[in-house]
């Protein structure tokens, strides 16, 4: 993510003002919704993620989504269940989840504000970068199970290899 050097240190108490900065230092693409809404498009490697950010003044608390560009088929979620219980043992912030209407993957993390009188820009781009890494971590495990007709804790393992030195 590029890094925050240079930009406002607004200390404002919608957090979507900081997320709007974030996002075109970024260049990436995002629409304003209203005051509470804001979605995005982040690319990755291996495919494109929609963010999706809602500001709750009421509660002070900023709901975030990451979709991943990839729609699941039900004759195949069941498996991708169990992968998305056994992915989540290993996240310490968010979770993984599927929209159950849509068929859609999502990473979902919540960050409650109550007291501060903003969020950093700092933690905000964190929420949105720890998103996007593991959503990218995960990603191969996901198609393993999906496309690949491996068993989930199988998928995962492989998905989580570490490779050292070069080819």
């Amino acid at each position: 993510m590029t890094a925050m050097i240079g930009l406002e240190r607004d200390q404002s108490t919608n957090p979507l003002d900081i997320i709007e900065q974030i996002l075109g230092a970024n260049e990436w693409a995002f629409e304003r919704r209203s005051d509470g809404e804001m979605a995005a498009e982040a690319p990755g490697k291996w495919c494109d993620y929609g963010l999706y950010f809602s500001w709750s003044h009421e509660i002070s608390a900023m709901n975030f989504s990451c979709a991943f560009d990839m729609k699941v088929p039900a004759g195949r979620r069941e498996k991708l269940y169990e992968l998305l219980s056994l992915a989540n043992e290993k996240l310490w912030i968010g979770h993984f989840g599927l929209d159950s209407d849509e068929g859609v993957l999502v990473f979902r993390h919540s960050v409650l504000l109550r007291g501060a009188p903003s969020a950093s820009a700092e933690s905000l781009e964190d929420m949105v970068d720890i998103a996007i890494t593991e959503c990218e971590r995960f990603f191969p495990a996901f198609q393993f199970v999906l496309w690949g007709g491996k068993a989930p804790a199988e998928a995962l393992q492989a998905a989580m290899l570490e490779c050292e030195g070069e080819a």
